[in-house]
């Protein structure tokens, strides 16, 4: 491995079309987004989409190279070519005030929508209206953490591949099928035909969660709607779903957050879905 940068500026031409994937309209035309952080390279190391690995680019500071020596060298083995950068170009592509050493450039991998359906999914979260990055990352983490089969980001929902949404993910966005762009009547209706019960998480909804596990009604295949941070779900995607269900609210807080709904939503179905395959 070199001793010094092999990037020294950063007007670099590889390193100019790395930060302009910091703009949506950039990252649709590459096909390409960035992964910053240890852990979202390690997991676009290990990904591959189709036949191409999904980690395309590199660039890591001398120190972080030495530190994660394994993570450059996976990538390596993954066939992306690794870059050794002063600090400052790492600073001038990352999104992040405070750059860990590590910016992949990675290859789109979002899944047909009838992908998903065909694979028969048992738990899935669909993002209807949610426009704050974080908050999409953040469920897709929960959704990654709880089993579910897929996630899906209707077309009012913010885009998959902003940093923030790459970065709140921490890596969950390789690791399960995720679609993009899909009107959410479409989403809705697809799931319903494939067997999948819709429901949507809604604090004014008309079902209590815990009802519904008392009654046995949550061990099927579901799929959750999870609606805007500030105004959760409009009357016409609420009218969609089978079911409009609240999580009941036993103290005094006003209400849960969007990340904190969905990850009880979707740990109370994985487990409602244990519980009967136990059974059976």
């Amino acid at each position: 491995m070199s001793s010094g940068p092999e990037l020294i500026s950063p007007r670099s031409q590889r390193v100019s079309a790395a930060r302009r994937l910091a703009r949506r309209s950039f990252r649709g035309k590459e096909r390409l987004f960035l992964a910053e952080g240890p852990q979202a390279v390690r997991e676009a190391a290990a990904h591959r989409v189709g036949a191409e690995p999904a980690l395309v680019e590199l660039f890591a500071t001398v120190d972080a190279a030495e530190r994660y020596a394994d993570i450059v060298g996976a990538a390596r083995d993954a066939g992306a070519r690794v870059h050794l950068a002063a600090d400052d170009v790492i600073a001038d592509i990352s999104t992040t005030v405070t750059p860990q050493g590590l910016v992949g450039t990675c290859r789109f991998l979002d899944t047909p929508f009838e992908d998903i359906l065909t694979a028969e999914p048992k738990l899935v979260a669909v993002l209807a209206h949610v426009r704050d990055p974080g908050n999409a990352g953040t469920v897709l983490r929960c959704a990654d953490a709880a089993g579910a089969d897929a996630v899906v980001l209707t077309d009012a929902s913010v885009d998959l591949y902003n940093p923030k949404c790459v970065r709140a993910s921490v890596g969950s966005l390789f690791h399960l099928p995720v679609a993009v762009g899909v009107p959410v009547e479409r989403a809705v209706q697809g799931l319903r035909d494939a067997g999948v019960r819709v429901l949507a998480a809604d604090g004014a909804g008309e079902d209590d969660l815990d009802d519904e596990l008392d009654k046995g009604t949550m061990g099927g295949p579901t799929a959750w709607v999870f609606g805007n941070e500030a105004w959760g779900l409009p009357a016409e995607t609420r009218a969609l779903a089978d079911a409009v269900v609240r999580v009941p609210i036993h103290g005094k807080a006003e209400s849960l957050n969007l990340a904190t709904a969905a990850a009880v939503c979707l740990y109370a179905s994985a487990r409602a879905q244990r519980a009967r395959r136990a059974r059976s």
